[in-house]
């Protein structure tokens, strides 16, 4: 189940993962903990739901 926030939400940690000037390995690094982020969240609200998510 995928949840979308606001674009003001966006946190810092987009524009290091998403910005153009920023050497490769940062992006890289950005994008990975965007994506545990993203999956910690989804785990944590797992319980929440009634289909019992994962």
């Amino acid at each position: 189940m995928a949840h979308l926030q606001s674009s003001a939400r966006i946190p810092a940690l987009w524009t290091a993962a998403y910005g153009p000037r920023r050497p490769r390995a940062v992006r890289l690094l950005a994008r990975t903990l965007l994506r545990v982020r993203a999956f910690a969240r989804e785990l944590a609200l797992a319980d929440h739901v009634p289909t019992g998510g994962y």
